[in-house]
């Protein structure tokens, strides 16, 4: 295999741009991992303390001769990806005795769920969430008892939260167990017409929450290809999970049979033994590649563009947008599940799935093989699939083609020659636009603007008929500094009954469009932000403005543009309730979101 010289390229510009940084981080894990096991380092009376409870796990802990995993764990049961984590605990502390071995619940990590909060006050914690769970998270491990940590989590924030702790302890190893997808209930094409029959006042609110129910019907991930199974392929592709394990369904026997195996390795690759793996050997530079290549392929989360540079800088990695951008180019569309296609994430699966996906990909040189992974070295590990054997986990060779082609393809023949992201650049600033789902006659739109400062303006103009010819919607102030970036995926149902209707209409703005969008184009995370004096506070309404994803330009052609004043808003309503006090030194220091809005690293 020669590796693609796009990724070749790219991979040799990150490691150069991070070389200092990445140098100081790893001086900084290799002078810890020096010191040894964490126990032995404690009193007796601190040790003490934190084995009080653990029963007849007591000496094997005061003996420090057997390794002690900690458990980070994003459990609730309101979030039904996160519920099936209630069990796993004494299903880890069995499966650590069984080998000798002891392990702890180490912290909570909070979960919220963004399906709950969409459109909702509660969203503009959402995006500060995941720094609230690096904190949490490591707290949770400061107590420095632990060889080797399992982090339970799987939803939008949750896995990048836990990923920058498990960096920020990176001379930990440390393991992902995800839950897996809830089993396929109501068509996702299905449930998205009925949103848009509500939205144009076709059926009631009894027609829509059928609707959802049967779509959102038990444990396990939604099923829709958004941020929560977007995190999943990159945990795979980055070697954090066990091979095969992201699209198990829950409370299955295979599923429970990977928490153990999970629980059995992650004993295994402590400094205790042979084969030592801490997480920052792993997430490396290549590794990050690797994940932007599954994120393209894939046809993945927009998110994911504002969480990956975040969590690479908690590893030593600087990336930027045009990392992706040229990754993006030179890596073609393989799958299609749902927004941009009929499939959801079991039908995706059961075609091949990323067993298929990666092995393809390493065919056609556009991953990196030579990589440390928590199941050994080399991704070609995660070509293969879990199987069951007298109740044990085995691994089989993963199908050596595609099994449905309308789902999934390999690169030689793709969906698109070219990935689902593109970045945008121009006098209204940088930003991202998913194309993946976009018809291709809509990636380029030319059209007077109408300015709102509210997604709820928005539906108003919607609902009085203000909307009677091609519109570029622009909706600023909802950056970071400004309100915390909320998604703004409830506008998708109104947008998306516009452009039905013949209007060629897109969105503009310095928030958030959630991982299920993509059907109308949308230049999005668009950067400085308004509420900073960015270009978006310069805009008026009728301007014209030109989205072009062909050529990767986003501009307002008012030939006054640049020497305007920008406007200020009054955001003092966005400070208080429904927990937003709490944020404000939050937003206050958060960072840019083409730079990953962190406020923690």
């Amino acid at each position: 295999m020669t590796l693609h010289t796009t990724i070749a390229r790219v991979t040799d510009r990150i490691e150069e741009r991070s070389a200092e940084m990445r140098s100081r981080y790893l001086d900084r894990m290799r002078r810890a991992a020096e010191d040894g096991p964490r126990r032995a380092h404690l009193t007796c009376g601190n040790q003490a303390h934190a084995y009080a409870a653990m029963g007849g796990d007591k000496p094997a802990l005061s003996d420090s001769r057997a390794p002690n995993i900690g458990i980070v764990s994003a459990y609730n049961d309101m979030l039904s990806a996160h519920q099936p984590f209630e069990t796993y605990p004494e299903i880890i502390r069995a499966a650590a005795r069984a080998q000798g071995a002891t392990a702890q619940v180490a912290g909570g990590v909070p979960a919220m769920c963004d399906g709950v909060t969409q459109g909702q006050v509660g969203m503009e914690l959402s995006l500060f969430s995941r720094d609230v769970i690096a904190l949490a998270a490591g707290i949770g491990l400061s107590h420095n008892v632990f060889d080797s940590a399992l982090y339970l989590g799987v939803c939008d924030k949750i896995v990048p939260g836990l990923i920058i702790a498990a960096a920020t302890f990176g001379y930990i190893p440390g393991i992902f167990l995800p839950a897996g997808p809830m089993t396929s209930g109501l068509p996702n094409d299905q449930k998205a017409k009925v949103r848009q029959q509500f939205a144009n006042g076709e059926v009631g609110r009894d027609a829509l929450m059928k609707a959802e129910m049967e779509s959102y019907h038990g444990p396990g991930t939604c099923t829709f290809y958004g941020t929560a199974n977007t995190n999943q392929m990159l945990m795979e592709f980055m070697g954090l999970h066990l091979p095969g394990a992201s699209f198990v369904n829950p409370n299955t026997p295979l599923r429970e049979a990977l928490t153990v195996a999970g629980t059995e390795r992650a004993l295994e690759i402590t400094a205790l033994g042979n084969d030592y793996r801490p997480v920052c050997d792993i997430l490396d530079a290549k590794a990050f590649v690797n994940g932007i290549v599954g994120l393209m392929a894939t046809g993945g989360s927009t998110n994911l563009v504002l969480h990956l540079p975040a969590m690479a800088r908690a590893a030593g990695i600087a990336l930027e947008l045009e990392d992706f951008d040229e990754i993006s180019n030179a890596v073609p569309l393989m799958a299609k599940v749902y927004p941009n296609g009929l499939a959801d994430v079991n039908h995706f699966h059961a075609a091949g799935g990323l067993a298929y996906m990666i092995g393809d990909l390493l065919t056609e040189g556009l991953l990196h093989d030579d990589v440390k992974t928590i199941a050994g070295d080399g991704l070609s590990l995660y070509t293969q699939e879990p199987t069951l054997t007298d109740g044990r986990v085995t691994y089989a060779p993963g199908a050596g083609a595609s099994l449905n082609d309308k789902i999934l393809r390999s690169a030689r023949d793709p969906f698109q020659k070219t990935g689902g992201l593109q970045q945008l650049k121009g006098n209204l600033g940088h930003g991202m636009m998913k194309i993946s789902a976009v018809d291709p006659s809509r990636h380029i739109i030319e059209a007077r603007c109408r300015v709102f400062q509210d997604q709820n303006d928005v539906k108003k103009a919607f609902k009085a008929g203000e909307f009677t010819e091609d519109t570029i919607v622009v909706v600023r102030f909802q950056g970071p500094s400004a309100n915390g970036m909320p998604e703004l995926h409830s506008l998708t149902p109104t947008l998306a009954v516009l452009q039905d209707r013949g209007l060629k209409v897109a969105l503009v703005t310095d928030g958030r469009m959630s991982g299920a969008s993509g059907k109308v184009p949308s230049a999005i995370h668009v950067s400085p932000e308004a509420a900073n004096g960015g270009p978006l506070a310069r805009v008026r309404d009728g301007d014209v403005i030109r989205l072009d994803a062909v050529s990767g330009t986003i501009d307002c052609l008012a030939a006054d543009f640049d020497s305007r004043d920008a406007v200020t808003a009054d955001l003092s309503d966005n400070g208080h309730g429904v927990g937003r006090e709490l944020f404000d030194v939050f937003r206050r220091n958060v960072g840019l979101a083409s730079n990953g809005a962190a406020v923690v690293v």
